[in-house]
């Protein structure tokens, strides 16, 4: 996924593969705090599509903007991840 997000921020020299790498696990832990789930990313593109956007401001030091401007997608996510909670475990 590494070479994935350097190609979406368009960078092509691997001086920051340690810091995007840290970026990569910063982003998946919050996007699963925030969804209450581990989200398998190479499986839900809308969770990498978020994760992607995510790294994007992390990268521009704009994360405090972050969730105010993807709010509904994170919404979608939380929604469709508590749906799937539901299905597994029975009331």
């Amino acid at each position: 996924m590494l070479e994935e997000i350097k190609s979406y921020l368009k960078i092509t020299w691997s001086d920051e593969d340690s810091s995007i790498s840290t970026m990569i696990d910063a982003g998946k832990a919050y996007i699963d705090s925030v969804t209450g789930t581990t989200i398998d990313y190479e499986s839900d593109n809308q969770a990498k599509s978020l994760l992607f956007d995510y790294c994007r401001y992390r990268y521009n030091m704009a994360t405090e903007e972050f969730e105010s401007n993807f709010s509904s997608v994170i919404l979608n996510l939380q929604l469709k991840y508590a749906r799937k909670d539901m299905e597994v475990t029975p009331w």
